[in-house]
């Protein structure tokens, strides 16, 4: 493929477009990058063979401008001498180098030309590189992110497995088991507090009834002794 169809491919194509239809778009990203970054290197290494053959004819083209002017002195000396075949002569020459320089003109003109072509076709594709190189940073992101969350689910997903699952249960009916033994606990506490306090109830009544008992039992005592 040559270096201006490589350069029309790339131009004219849509990254985003090829980048949806990949399987990969980071490897594609890449390609597309490398491919561009050739493509630069062929068309400044090209510019630069053209500015240098656009040297090599200005140099060429002064060459023989002064030839043409030598010429053109040399048929006004003859026309001075009265030498008119002199002066002919010398016409032919000078125009056969006003030609020369007419053609070297026109090359110049046109290396001129495809340099600037150059110039611009330069800049488009390292503007497209440019944002080749800002979508891959993109890709990359999005690709590290992407890596991240598949990390964070597979976590979730292992410790939401049937055997974890099962280790929870157990704890779980472990903390309601120790739950409730502190629950009976409290209860026989309460009860035993209950007993007490029933106990010093029913034994002070007993004393109570006892001593009224006793005092009417004396009473009595004393009631028979007088008689």
């Amino acid at each position: 493929m040559g270096i201006f169809t490589r350069f029309k491919d790339i131009i004219n194509s849509n990254i985003n477009a090829m980048l949806d239809k990949a399987e990969d778009p980071e490897k594609m990203i890449k390609l597309m990058i490398h491919e561009m970054e050739d493509t630069l290197i062929d068309l400044k290494s090209s510019c630069a063979a053209v500015i240098a053959s656009r040297k090599k004819i200005d140099r060429k083209l002064a060459e023989i401008r002064d030839k043409k002017d030598l010429w053109a002195k040399r048929s006004q000396l003859a026309v001075l001498k009265r030498r008119d075949n002199l002066a002919r002569e010398a016409l032919i020459e000078k125009r056969r180098f006003s030609k020369v320089v007419d053609a070297l003109t026109g090359e110049l003109d046109e290396h001129s030309g495809l340099i600037q072509q150059y110039h611009v076709d330069i800049g488009e594709l390292e503007d497209k590189l440019n944002k080749a190189k800002e979508k891959k940073r993109v890709l990359v992101h999005r690709h590290k992110r992407a890596s991240g969350k598949i990390r964070a689910h597979m976590e979730i997903k292992r410790s939401s497995n049937s055997d974890t699952m099962a280790r929870f249960d157990k704890l779980e009916s472990r903390i309601e088991q120790m739950e409730a033994e502190a629950e009976l606990v409290n209860i026989d506490r309460g009860n035993s507090l209950d007993d007490e306090f029933d106990t010093i109830s029913t034994d002070e009544e007993i004393e109570n009834e006892l001593a009224k008992l006793k005092a009417a039992q004396y009473s009595t005592d004393s009631n028979e002794k007088d008689d």
